[in-house]
């Protein structure tokens, strides 16, 4: 079990040089993509690229971390047991499988301890065509005003009118309009932004230098705060195409979800990072899944991103609200406990290992 715990940070800094040790000691290269801003700590913050396989292996499998920052500490502890697992290294080989790690495709946030980006944007629903008009959320236009209250934690008027519009819409409903994404309001949550991130560009770049020669393309992009606790839903990752939901099914079993037929825990989204594989990579076959592991309710996860949000627009709150707001962010997207690690592992490397064996039969006579 020691070596499951172990591959945890308490801090993106320390994630980040646990992620460059694991890579050293494998023997394999760190490609870091520098952000232009420094972190909590004053410290370096990069998107680290590490393959593990053939530059031109045909079958290419991605393992990223941190689309929303807060959510890296649990996929770069996967990330970093993944490097350091010497079975997991050899089986992913003998599939002809090369394997493609990018630890904390936000590391600002990863940083700050915050969702979204130094822009405020969610990475996950940026990827949009900016050339044509945005996708417009009227439903979390009408909530808005109720989602940043003037003081936290809200008072009674604001609880009451938040409550009566789940009583009447319905916590999914509540949910949706808040997540969906939406472009109108720079300092709200889940804002989708006006250009590409910082984030949307850079992932691209790796994109076009590491997939540009695989004929068959799988990701797993490891994200937290949906479901049950310590359960991992497979997600599933692709545009609404019934031959690559039909593929993934046979590869990661018949319990994988989607948001197109709502069967998944997420709503509809709009502006999805994944893609990007479809435009940086047309000539691969793309099979992908979020591996959204369970953290605590929704009630609590939507409770403690609108404090964040709210903190971000009142740098005066006194620190010991601050310190608590912080500390429910990482609670909402982060369960402490050696237990929940230990899943969190075992059902990542379950799907690596299934998304490997998918790649390779694709090549079988």
């Amino acid at each position: 079990m020691s070596d499951v715990q172990s591959g945890f940070s308490a801090s993106y800094a320390q994630a980040r040089q646990k992620f460059l040790n694991a890579a050293q000691s494998a023997g394999l290269s760190v490609d870091s993509q520098a952000h232009p801003l420094k972190g909590r700590d004053a410290e370096a913050l990069a998107m680290d690229v590490v393959l593990d396989g053939a530059p031109d292996a045909q079958a290419l499998l991605i393992i990223s971390s941190a689309c929303h920052g807060v959510e890296g500490y649990c996929g770069s502890g996967v990330q970093v047991h993944a490097l350091q697992n010497a079975a997991w290294r050899a089986a992913a080989k003998a599939q002809g499988v090369a394997v493609l790690y990018i630890h904390a495709l936000n590391p600002h946030g990863f940083s700050h301890v915050r969702r979204v980006t130094h822009e405020n944007v969610d990475i996950n629903r940026n990827f949009q065509d900016f050339t044509q008009a945005l996708p417009d959320n009227p439903a979390y236009r009408e909530i808005q005003p109720l989602l940043l209250p003037e003081v936290w934690p809200p008072d009674a008027d604001n609880t009451a009118a938040t409550n009566q519009f789940i009583a009447e819409r319905g916590m999914k409903a509540f949910q949706s309009a808040i997540s969906k994404g939406q472009h109108e309001f720079p300092d709200g949550l889940f804002f989708g932004g006006q250009a590409p991130t910082w984030s949307n560009l850079t992932l691209r770049k790796v994109l076009q230098k590491y997939g540009q020669a695989c004929k068959k393309l799988a990701w797993i992009d490891l994200h937290t705060g949906l479901g049950p606790s310590g359960v991992g839903e497979r997600i599933f990752a692709c545009a609404d195409d019934a031959a690559a939901y039909t593929r993934a099914k046979a590869w990661w079993g018949q319990s994988i979800t989607s948001i197109y037929d709502g069967s998944s825990t997420s709503p509809m989204l709009t502006g999805l990072m994944w893609m990007s594989a479809y435009q940086e990579c047309p000539q691969a076959e793309y099979t992908g899944i979020a591996m959204e592991y369970g953290t605590q309710p929704t009630d609590k996860v939507m409770h403690a991103l609108r404090g964040d949000h709210w903190l971000q627009l009142h740098p005066e709150a006194p620190a010991a609200l601050r310190q608590q707001i912080k500390l429910d962010l990482m609670d909402a997207f982060y369960v402490d406990t050696d237990a929940w690690r230990t899943q969190i592992v075992e059902q990542a490397m379950e799907a690596m290992h299934q998304a490997a064996t998918g790649l390779n039969k694709g090549f079988k006579k």
